[in-house]
């Protein structure tokens, strides 16, 4: 048979057949109690192997080009489970400067209780990580693009330094998704996902995914059935749901970032806008050679004489919102939500300034959204005159 299309991969990889009634969509099994006696597999949700759950790996699996996955109940459950997989008392992690708050947050709090040594690089260049390599690195950890600046790190540059020094190599794919990147084709060792974000797509559900090889997920499987971080079936059925719209869903919004992005770029009320797809983006090249989108995801910066808080009140079609990656556009201050465990020093010191916004661009008219925009820029200069 040969290779199935994307959307095809989307939509019928991983599905539960149902043998009983021939139902078009998979069904659900919510049992917490399976049998023990004279079975194949001893099946527990704990265990990470419920019928939904074994189908849904498989097509995340699929999508990220990769031997097996996991399933999580948070991105974050996905990101810990991972790393203390692998990680002992003694070990040094490298870490990309620029990463999602919440994981920056877990490093620094947590690894210490271990005795787990950890660096972060100065930016996301090559040679900040071979300065960093220790005979104990156990991990380097990236994140590309990054959040919330939209950086990128050269993804097949990564893993060629580590597996020539025996590190594993680890990173966050969440705002590209597995339409737009595929780190395991690279060379990256295991591949992570907000499954809340893409994966989900609806903003109605809290998941988590890690994709890799069959050697991998089964030391990452046997860390997690201590941790305890899976994902109720019920919600294991509405992730394979909505994955089913996953490319369509994203190719559509990256292609109202980039036009959004441009608009942006030509706007005077802006100072600064951060989307590889940009050809001003410092690393639009690199995201040419290793991403097949530029993705849906972008930051700005409004003139200073510009409230943001002011101007995110005023929106009235975009939501001013803690997530991202839904259908609708939302928008979010950085300094006060995904970064706001960091001291005011540490946020500038990668460049998060105060007025920085998130976009995440929906599948909504990039015209709608570039009126609401527009409006809302113009109601708060009057109210701040």
């Amino acid at each position: 048979m040969k290779k199935l299309g994307i959307n095809t991969q989307c939509v019928h990889v991983g599905e539960v057949k149902d043998q009983q009634f021939k139902g078009a969509v998979s069904p659900v099994y919510m049992s917490t109690s399976y049998a023990f006696d004279e079975v194949d597999i001893k099946r527990y949700p704990r265990y990470y192997n419920t019928p939904n759950q074994e189908a849904l790996c498989k097509k995340i699996a699929v999508l990220e080009h990769t031997e097996d996955a996991m399933i999580f109940s948070s991105g974050m459950a996905a990101i810990s489970t991972s790393m203390m997989a692998f990680l002992k008392p003694g070990d040094h992690v490298i870490v990309q400067q620029v990463i999602y708050g919440g994981t920056y947050n877990f490093i620094v709090k947590e690894f210490e209780k271990f005795n787990i040594e950890y660096s972060f690089t100065e930016s996301h260049v090559i040679s900040d990580f071979e300065e960093l390599i220790q005979e104990n690195t156990k991990i380097i950890y990236v994140e590309t693009p990054s959040n919330p600046l939209l950086s990128l790190t050269d993804i097949k540059a990564i893993a060629g330094l580590a597996k020539s020094n025996g590190i594993m190599t680890m990173i966050d794919n969440t705002f590209a998704s597995p339409i737009n990147q595929n780190p395991y084709d690279f060379g990256i060792d295991i591949v992570i996902h907000s499954a809340t974000k893409y994966m989900g797509g609806h903003s109605d559900i809290s998941a988590g995914a890690v994709a890799a090889s069959k050697e991998h997920i089964e030391a990452i499987w046997q860390t997690g059935i201590n941790l305890g971080g899976n994902l109720s079936d019920f919600m294991v059925w509405m992730l394979e749901r909505s994955l089913k719209t996953l490319n369509l869903r994203v190719k559509e919004q990256t292609k109202n970032a980039q036009i959004m992005a441009e608009y942006f770029e030509q706007s005077n009320d802006i100072d600064k806008v951060y989307y590889p797809g940009l050809e001003s983006h410092s690393d639009h090249e690199l995201a040419k050679k290793q991403m097949k989108g530029f993705g849906a995801m972008l930051s700005f910066e409004l003139k200073d004489e510009i409230d943001p808080m002011e101007f995110q009140r005023a929106l009235q079609l975009i939501k001013p919102s803690m997530s991202l990656a839904g259908l609708e556009s939302t928008t979010v201050s950085p300094a006060q939500t995904t970064h706001a465990l960091l001291s005011e020093e540490e946020r500038l010191e990668r460049r998060i300034k105060n007025g920085l916004i998130r976009f995440s661009v929906g599948i909504e008219e990039p015209e709608d959204l570039i009126a609401d925009i527009e409006q809302a820029i113009q109601k708060t200069i009057r109210i701040t005159a």
